[in-house]
Parts: structure tokens; C-alpha cells; sequence
């Protein structure tokens, strides 16, 4: 199944090249979702709905999806959490650089630990991104996305997926500079979602999942998560050592080799 958000904050199954609305589902689980609570309500409750979903979409007329405006396919995360330096070849990229630059490399996944990035910068890829610092190097960084569907702490390795709705692609934009990472890759727009989720039904391995990105026709990243020095399972069981993870959060492995500028 995919699932989008889509125009003005409504509510989508994605079949073929056509969204079906089911906007009227998103509203009852909101209407039922208790304010306070921690996650996003939608995510939450499609385990429940799936099926409700579905036949809603079986009876709604379909809208290409040219010709809607994609947004976040998760509306209100309680936080995004990033891996940083999770592929090799990415941390001989970056020892390279520093080694240029005269710098201190990154830290080793292990060592640098997790980090966050304000819900603020979330967008859908219809949104685009307005770069802050064009006076800077700004980069584009691919990623799977892992959607948690249910709340979880001390998950273990082996119960792991079993927390994951789906997964969507990400775009983690970066404006280097001596600032702390989060504060560099939480600019407006800088975290990039969609175009939707898919359910984890259809992605039977998440660590073995093609990865590339190509700007005007020039490949600039090509990778896949079968290069991950934390696997999607190692991410999961480690981060939720540190947080809760709640559903809709998301999960994201910083990243794979930029084969250009």
C-alpha cells in the first residue's frame, strides 16, 4: 500500500499513476486522537484502518498524481532522528575532505552517536527546497526513511521491524559551516519526505534497498542500504536505547557517496 498526503493537507492511496482520496478516514482519526498525544494519529491507527482505507480508495475516482501537490506523507512526527557517517564510503569521502581542509574527520557512527532535526524543516517534495546560504556548499543527501507505526524503548534487534509501518524516501539537505549538525540541517525545507509511504509489506528488506539521486540529468548519489555500517535493525535497537520512538518518527542513515558536487 501507498499512502500520501497531498493539495491541501488531504489524505491519499496511490494505485498505478492515480491518487484516491480517502480524506474523510483522516478526519474520523483525528477527531478520535487525544491532543496531547505523542506521534502522528494517522500513522498510528492505519494498522486498524488498512483495510477501511483500501476499500474507500476501490470506490473513489482516481486523480493523477501529476496533478496534485505532494506533501510530507506524515503530517506531525515527534521528532526525525538521523545517523550520521553510517556508510564507508562516506567516511573516506568526508576523511578526505578534512584531510584537505586541515580538519578533524567525523566521528565514527558509534562515537558521534544519533542526532535531530526540527520538525520545521520537514516538507513534502512538492514544497521544494529554498536554499538559505546559497554562499555556501549545500548538499543533497538520499536516504531511506523508516516510519515507525507504534511506540517503542529498548527495542531489541530481533523485534525490530516489527515497530515499522514503512518506509519513504528522504532528502537530507546540509549547509556545511562550523555550527553544530542539527542546527545546519534543521534550515526551512532542509528535510525533504515522500513522494509517500510505503508499507512494510512491500519492502521485504529494508537493508538491501537501491539508492540514487541525479540533479538535472548528472547522477550525484548511487548507492544502496546493503552498504550500511548500522543496518536498519543495528539503527532501530540501538536509538531506542536513547528515545522512544513514537509513531510516525522517523528514522533516517546519513548517507550514501556523492559521486559529484
Amino acid at each position: 500500500m501507498r499512502l500520501c498526503r497531498y493539495d491541501d493537507d488531504r489524505l491519499g492511496v496511490v494505485r498505478g499513476e492515480m491518487v484516491h482520496d480517502v480524506t474523510e478516514a483522516q478526519a474520523q482519526i483525528r477527531a478520535a486522537a487525544p491532543y496531547a498525544m505523542k506521534g502522528d494519529a494517522v500513522i498510528a491507527a492505519l494498522p486498524a484502518w488498512r483495510s477501511r482505507l483500501e476499500e474507500m480508495a476501490a470506490k473513489a475516482p482516481g486523480k493523477s498524481v501529476s496533478q496534485v501537490r505532494l506533501l510530507s506523507p506524515v503530517a506531525r512526527p515527534s521528532k526525525l532522528v538521523a545517523a550520521p557517517t553510517n556508510y564507508k564510503a562516506h567516511i573516506e569521502e568526508m576523511a578526505a575532505r578534512a584531510a584537505a581542509q586541515n580538519a578533524k574527520p567525523s566521528p565514527a557512527i558509534g562515537t558521534a552517536g544519533l542526532f535531530l532535526k526540527a520538525n520545521s524543516s520537514l516538507v513534502g517534495p512538492s514544497e521544494g527546497v529554498a536554499i538559505r546560504f546559497p554562499e555556501r556548499r549545500n548538499e543533497h543527501e538520499v536516504e531511506l526513511a523508516i516510519i515507525f507505526g507504534k511506540q517503542g524503548s529498548d527495542i531489541p534487534r530481533e523485534k525490530a521491524l516489527d515497530y515499522v509501518i514503512g518506509y519513504t524516501i528522504g532528502l537530507d539537505m546540509t549547509a556545511r559551516g562550523p555550527e553544530d549538525r542539527s542546527f545546519r540541517k534543521s534550515i526551512d525545507t532542509y528535510s525533504v519526505l515522500g513522494p509517500w509511504l510505503v508499507t512494510a509489506d512491500e519492502i521485504p528488506d529494508p537493508d538491501d534497498v537501491p539508492l540514487n539521486i541525479s540533479v538535472n540529468g548528472e547522477l550525484k548519489q548511487n548507492s544502496s542500504t546493503k552498504q550500511l555500517i548500522y543496518d536498519c535493525r543495528k539503527l532501530i535497537e540501538w536509538g531506542s536505547t536513547f528515545y522512544t520512538f513514537y509513531p510516525g518518527e522517523m528514522s533516517v542513515s546519513v548517507r550514501a557517496h556523492r559521486t559529484g558536487g
